[in-house]
């Protein structure tokens, strides 16, 4: 097995005695997703702290390599969590946190990828591109809409693949109340989705 072959946790404990070159390779992998997952937690308003919020992110990973312990959820929800906590401390001191209390009730990837995927739908042909470029904005511009916490628990979820019970005990939430995020961000995305989404639930 090569270096780049090598499990995220296994280059983290290596990391934490003493190899950088380990470090150099998680950095490598999943700065692309870390970043695009703090630009959109932070929203439009705080876009241009993403990458003072993505270094901070970083610095902490750092800061806490002697404590990564590799049970439980992957590395990378661990250190998803911790661009979370970065995130969201940067909209508090911003006061632009919503409380849960007043919700009322990687790569350059396709957006859309998990919608396609929750409606067992086809990849777009040609002359549908146009569509689900459309639709990719859309969603993008449906997701800048949640409460922070929504936004950040959604795409934990869907985007890193983090599971409910991971997210839960990522963030310090009881099971239900991070399903209730995700549900309440589930609904709120759907309702803005709109007509897309009608186009797209699949024909009997």
């Amino acid at each position: 097995m090569t270096a780049h072959e090598t499990p995220d946790h296994h280059l983290m404990i290596a990391y934490a005695a003493g190899d950088a070159a380990a470090f150099d390779i998680l950095y490598a992998r999943h700065e692309g997703a870390m970043y695009r997952f703090v630009r959109r937690v932070l929203g439009p308003a705080l876009a241009s702290q993403a990458d003072e919020v993505f270094q901070d992110t970083w610095l902490r990973i750092v800061t806490a390599r002697a404590s990564f312990a590799p049970q439980g959820a992957s590395w990378r929800t661990w250190a998803f969590t911790i661009a979370h906590h970065a995130a969201m401390d940067r909209l508090r001191v911003s006061g632009r946190e919503v409380s849960i209390d007043s919700m009322g009730g990687d790569d350059g990837g396709d957006p859309l990828d998990w919608l396609q995927g929750a409606l067992d739908a086809a990849h777009p042909s040609t002359e549908d591109l146009a569509f689900w470029r459309a639709a990719g904005k859309q969603l993008l511009a449906c997701l800048e809409q949640l409460p922070a916490v929504q936004r950040a628990a959604f795409l934990l979820h869907h985007e890193d693949g983090v599971t409910i019970e991971d997210l839960a005990r990522s963030l310090g939430l009881g099971f239900e109340t991070a399903k209730s995020r995700l549900r309440y961000a589930l609904q709120k995305l759907r309702g803005c989705m709109g007509a897309y989404l009608v186009v797209m639930e699949p024909r009997p």
